[in-house]
C-alpha cells in the first residue's frame, strides 16, 4: 500500500455551457509515498483549460502560473487524468488532499468533462487537513476551524517558503512535512474512507430545505405530530404557511385540550428527508380567539 498525496491548483471563472462559476483544475501534482512516509515517486501536470479560457488575475498572482506557461505545457484534462490515473495504480492505495475541498474540485470537473461524477482510480481517501487538525492544541484553535496548509506548518514548527505555495507539488511536500510530525499508523485508519460508487456523488450533492407541501419524499399530510405535554397523536393541520423555510401551522391535543403551533422543517438529503418537527405551546387566550376564527371560517 502507498499514500499518494495530491493537490490541484484551478482557476475560478464563468463556464458559459453550463452557465455558472466553476473551478477549472489547471494543475495536478503528487507525491507517491510508503507506509514509512518515505518518497517513492513524483507527479507533476499543467492542464489546459476547456471552459474558461484565460487564467484569472487572482489565480495568477496567487499561483504564478501564466497563459503562455499552460499554451507550452498543459495537455487535456482526460489525458491528464488517464496518465495520474495509471501513475498511482492500486486498489488499497490512500489518496490523500489537504481538506476534501480538492476532491469535490476534481470531483466536479470529471462532472463537466465526463459526465460522472465517479472517480474510478480512487478507492480509499483521507482528509490530511482533519487527520492534522487532531493533532493541533486546542489552544492554538480554540474555535476548531479549518486551519490553512501554512498555519498548520508554523504550529508544527515547519519552516516554508511561502513564494512556493499554490503550486501544486509544492503543496504536497508542505502536507508530507505536517504528516510526518503526527503520523500514527492506526490512528489514520480512523480517518480513511471507502470511495463506493455513490462516495463522489453524496460529495457533490447539495442539501436543500423542502419548501413544498408535497415532494420527493416528503409529504405534509403524512408527518405524526406528537403532543409534547402528554404524548398522544394530535391532527396534522389542513394548511400551513412557509416561513424562513419552515412550514408553520397550529393544532390542538384533542386528549389534553392544549394548542400548539407547530414548526415542520424538512431538508433533503441525499438519500433521504430529514425532518425536524418543533412545538410552543399557545395561552389560552390567543388559543380560544384562534379557534373562534377558525370555527368561524367553516
Amino acid at each position: 500500500m502507498n499514500y499518494i498525496i495530491f493537490d490541484l491548483e484551478w482557476n475560478s471563472s464563468y463556464n458559459y455551457s453550463a452557465h455558472s462559476f466553476m473551478n477549472e483544475i489547471i494543475e495536478i501534482g503528487a507525491l507517491k509515498i510508503d507506509e514509512r512516509l518515505e518518497v517513492v515517486d513524483t507527479f507533476k501536470q499543467l492542464i489546459y483549460p476547456h471552459f474558461t479560457k484565460k487564467l484569472s488575475s487572482r489565480c495568477k498572482n496567487l499561483t504564478k502560473i501564466t497563459n503562455e506557461e499552460i499554451r507550452e505545457n498543459g495537455i487535456d484534462f482526460l489525458d491528464a487524468f488517464r496518465d495520474f490515473a495509471r501513475w498511482s495504480e492500486g486498489e488499497k492505495n490512500v489518496f490523500m488532499s489537504w481538506s476534501n475541498s480538492d476532491l469535490f474540485v476534481l470531483s466536479n470537473n470529471f462532472v463537466q468533462n465526463t459526465g460522472s461524477a465517479n472517480i474510478s482510480f480512487i478507492s480509499n481517501y483521507c482528509d490530511a487537513q482533519k487527520y492534522c487538525m487532531r493533532f493541533v492544541n486546542k489552544s492554538d484553535n480554540p474555535d476548531n476551524n479549518q486551519i490553512a496548509l501554512e498555519r498548520c506548518a508554523e504550529l508544527f514548527g515547519i519552516n516554508v517558503d511561502t513564494e512556493k505555495l499554490h503550486r501544486a507539488l509544492a503543496d504536497c511536500y508542505v502536507t508530507l512535512q505536517c504528516l510526518k510530525k503526527v503520523y500514527d499508523k492506526n490512528i489514520i485508519k480512523e480517518y480513511i474512507s471507502k470511495c463506493d460508487n455513490t462516495y463522489f456523488a453524496r460529495l457533490l450533492f447539495k442539501p436543500y430545505s423542502i419548501v413544498e407541501e408535497h415532494a420527493d419524499g416528503f409529504d405534509i399530510d403524512n408527518i405524526d405530530l406528537i403532543c409534547p405535554n402528554c404524548g398522544s397523536l394530535m391532527d396534522v393541520p389542513e394548511e400551513f404557511e412557509v416561513i424562513n423555510k419552515s412550514f408553520k401551522s397550529n393544532t390542538k391535543c384533542n386528549y389534553c385540550m392544549r394548542s400548539f403551533w407547530v414548526y415542520v422543517r424538512a431538508k433533503k438529503l441525499y438519500d433521504g428527508v430529514n425532518i425536524k418537527i418543533g412545538y410552543v405551546e399557545m395561552n389560552k387566550r390567543r388559543a380560544k380567539k384562534l379557534q373562534k376564527k377558525q370555527n368561524y371560517c367553516n
